[in-house]
């Protein structure tokens, strides 16, 4: 090959090297992504439900144009119109057990920039997703901003999550419960000795997630091996505050295994079994045992993340809370539901409170649907009572301040019937505006997901969440209680929505959604 040709392919094909090997990546119009890169060993057969195993070095450069797998789940309904609406189908890359890899966009590699660094951690709660789907997709936001993007996937469910230890497993499953969580901490050592050759700064690596990824986010926040790894963090609607406990853990275990026909004498058997056995056993269970989520209880995760109070190993960690206004949205079906048909259900629920709660409501909002009324009330009782309980504990903590936030911008999708709903904010972050679940290719829309992005880059930068596109964004107090709001005029309110935050105070939520209060 001439020199012009050679010289060409290094600037189309880039090559990194990596501690376990070369890696080559594409050059698109300027952004550099590798895609698919092996941060930990296969997690199959005795690998399966063990902390996370580094990754054989390999000879030669290895191409990463494409997803890895991504850890084993069934594919999303596409009946219904929230899968549609956020795509969640859509989950490149195939089902399998060597699924700890993740994907990194920059502008340039080999060159020491110190670029900040933002690593998502995907929705999806503990059990589905990955850093494949295109809400995570990094190449947008490297073109808006001079920051290095990562997405990361590992081991979900079961896979990641069974307390097998409580039932008289060996002590070599002593950290299955916590495996998945394990996997991410291992991407972020990944990260930390690597990411100065994709132009990352490994001192300024930011953290955040949303919904499963805000939960997971705040799983990381409470657990020592992760102190040090990361240096800012952002929670979207997923103020996770309290995690499982070993004897729940075991329950959900042993269920699993009942359904598998394995008794606990035999719990080694569980890595013979094909992962199909094990998703499709999960599959039986009931919703209220199939949650496989972190279990607290060693040294790994010793105890839950915000409760009684914020993780003492983050004090030092600057973080971002947030809610959408109709968070909820994503568990309610009925979107026929009628007004009689509301008051009935508040009276259900709130027994002689139902009416004073329903004028509120009505009173505030006299324009939009029964149905969003619904799911506005359902998020300030859930989502938002979890997320203001998490910033107020990370305040009581008097350590790296907190910054509030409320995304108010709603889905056009649908006839606009999901409102402001659960993961609109997903895309916004990664300053991607074409998606059809906020419809921000309008002036308006792309307008609003500008301003979101430049803060989410700055807070990466400096660990302050201002921008030139948006007002000064004060930290939260007590007392100010400063509140972002996005939206068409958005702007900075402080104690915004005081009069809601104060019900469900006084009533109590119920933190479902944003974490258990």
């Amino acid at each position: 090959m001439d020199t012009q040709a050679s010289a060409l392919e290094a600037r189309l094909f880039p090559v990194v090297e990596t501690q376990y090997g070369k890696v080559r990546g594409l050059n698109h119009q300027g952004i550099k992504s590798f895609k698919g890169i092996r941060y930990g060993a296969s997690t199959e057969g005795r690998n399966r439900f063990m902390p996370p195993q580094p990754v054989k070095p390999w000879a030669g450069v290895l191409d990463t144009f494409d997803y890895g797998q991504i850890s084993p789940q069934m594919p999303a309904d596409r009946r219904g119109d929230y899968t549609n609406l956020i795509s969640w189908h859509r989950q490149p890359g195939g089902i399998g057990e060597d699924c700890l890899s993740l994907n990194v966009w920059s502008r340039s590699v080999n060159d020491n920039a110190k670029r900040a660094v933002t690593v998502v951690l995907h929705g999806g709660g503990f059990a589905t997703g990955s850093g494949n789907h295109q809400g995570f997709d990094g190449e947008m936001m490297a073109r808006l901003d001079d920051v290095v993007h990562v997405s990361v996937n590992h081991r979900l469910a079961a896979f990641g999550y069974i307390n097998l230890v409580d039932l008289g497993a060996p002590e070599e499953f002593k950290y299955a419960g916590v495996a998945g969580m394990m996997d991410i901490v291992a991407a972020l050592k990944w990260i930390q000795t690597n990411i100065d050759r994709f132009g990352g700064d490994p001192n300024r690596i930011f953290v955040y997630g949303q919904s499963g990824g805000g939960a997971k986010t705040s799983t990381l926040l409470a657990m020592p091996s992760a102190k040090g790894l990361f240096h800012r963090a952002g929670i979207q609607s997923g103020s996770s505050l309290r995690l499982v406990e070993p004897e729940q853990g075991a329950k959900g275990a042993e269920a699993l295994l009942k359904a598998l026909g394995i008794d606990k004498k035999n719990i080694t058997d569980l890595q013979k079994l094909p992962m199909s056995t094990i998703i499709a056993a999960q599959a039986t269970l009931p919703l209220e045992i199939n949650r496989f989520s972190p279990v607290i209880g060693n040294e790994i995760l010793p105890h839950h993340p915000f409760h009684p109070a914020a993780p003492p190993e983050s004090a030092d960690i600057p973080v971002i809370i947030s809610t959408t206004l109709d968070d909820a949205a994503i568990m309610l079906p009925n979107f026929d539901l009628t007004e009689s048909e509301l008051k009935q259900n508040l009276e259900k629920q709130l027994g002689g409170n139902a009416e004073r709660v329903y004028k509120l409501y009505r009173d505030a909002y006299p324009d939009i649907s029964p149905y969003l009324i619904q799911a506005r009330l359902a998020t300030d009782r859930g989502f938002r009572y979890g997320a203001i309980k998490q910033a107020e504990l990370k305040v009581a903590q008097n350590g790296a301040p907190v910054y509030y936030y409320l995304w108010e911008w709603a889905s056009k999708a649908f006839d606009g019937k999901f409102g402001a709903v659960h993961g609109v904010d997903v895309s916004p972050a990664v300053h991607d505006w074409h998606e059809s679940n906020n419809d921000c290719g309008q002036k308006e829309g792309k307008l609003v997901v500008d301003r979101f992005a430049a803060a989410w880059t700055n807070f990466a930068k400096t660990g302050i969440p201002n921008s030139d596109l948006t007002p000064d964004w004060p930290p939260y107090d007590l007392e100010k209680r400063a509140t972002m709001v996005f939206d068409n005029n958005t702007r900075v309110e402080n104690d915004y929505r005081r009069e809601f935050r104060l019900l469900w105070e006084e009533l109590g939520g119920t933190g479902i959604g944003g974490g258990e209060a």
